[in-house]
């Protein structure tokens, strides 16, 4: 009995290492592919980190801030708005054409614009994933972000939250200001001023698609369907509503607000002119609309 017993328990040993090897091969494997999902982008499915530590945004970096995405490099007109300076100290400035500086960040996610240059040679440093400006509106353009770096539920839950309280505070503008009334977004060019649709940032989704506030029927005409339209200093009474949110671009000449033509505007008159810093305001991301949505709240509501 002595002789087979022995036989028998080196072969039961074996057995058991086996499958104790067995088991950390497949705990290993699923360990790796757990490690990247497949993403489904505009171009075609991307193999992107589950949890990407790297991340250069060469477009939407303030909608990877708001999901507290770790990036190292950023676009440039990203990088000197106010609103994101502390969250991206330190943080280099990149472009497309950037390779070299891209490689040295060592990025294990890229995110691009689909009208960048060099889209293929950022695939080879990175998984590069592209989006088209505009393609979706300003909560679904979040919740893709939100996909893409394994955060969907964060971002529907904010998505959700935001239309949610935007709505109600529209519904106490209105009852303030009245239904009829009308507002329209201006921005100061260097000889020219810019009219806005509702969906070109500068707060224009909260104001006319998350409040449901009037344009002024020149607006509707004339920027709807475009997003924004160009006019001169002549005609400036033409597209003012009853209540102006004047985007002010620090870095050209504003002192047309001294002229007849500005001063005589009902809007400006009736003090319902409101002032936001065009730097701060060009992004549809939460951090920018949670900023214009209190600055909404405050300036409609408590003058």
């Amino acid at each position: 009995m002595k002789k087979l017993a022995v036989p028998f328990l080196l072969i039961l040993i074996l057995i058991l290492a086996a499958c104790g090897k067995a088991e950390g091969e497949s705990g290993a494997a699923e360990s790796e592919v757990s490690d990247t999902f497949t993403y489904e982008s505009e171009t075609g499915a991307v193999e992107v980190p589950t949890d990407p530590k790297r991340i250069i945004a060469l477009t939407n970096g303030p909608n990877v801030l708001a999901l507290e995405g770790n990036i190292v490099g950023i676009d440039e007109w990203t990088g000197m708005n106010s609103l994101f300076e502390e969250k991206l100290e330190g943080v280099e400035i990149v472009t497309e054409d950037n390779l070299e500086k891209i490689i040295e960040l060592d990025p294990d996610l890229i995110i691009a614009g689909s009208h960048m240059k060099n889209l293929d040679k950022l695939g080879e440093i990175a998984p590069t994933v592209s989006f088209t400006w505009g393609k979706l509106d300003y909560l679904d353009q979040q919740v893709e972000i939100g996909k893409l770096l394994n955060k969907e539920e964060e971002a529907v839950s904010w998505a959700e939250d935001f239309q949610k309280r935007a709505a109600a505070i529209g519904d106490e503008i209105r009852a303030e200001i009245g239904e009829d009334a009308t507002v329209s977004v201006i921005e100061s060019g260097n000889k020219e001023f810019y009219v806005f649709g509702d969906n070109y940032a500068r707060g224009t989704e909260i104001l006319y698609q998350a409040m449901d506030l009037n344009m002024p029927a020149k607006v509707e005409e004339l920027a709807l369907e475009a997003g924004v339209y160009t006019f001169s200093s002549e005609v400036l009474p033409e597209f003012a509503g009853d209540y102006v949110i004047f985007s002010k671009n620090p870095d050209v000449d504003n002192s047309f607000t001294e002229t007849d033509v500005w001063q005589n505007i009902p809007a400006v008159k009736n003090d319902h002119v409101f002032e936001i810093n065009t730097k701060a305001s060009t992004y549809s991301d939460p951090i920018t609309l949670e900023y214009l949505l209190d600055f909404f709240e405050e300036s409609f509501l408590t003058k």
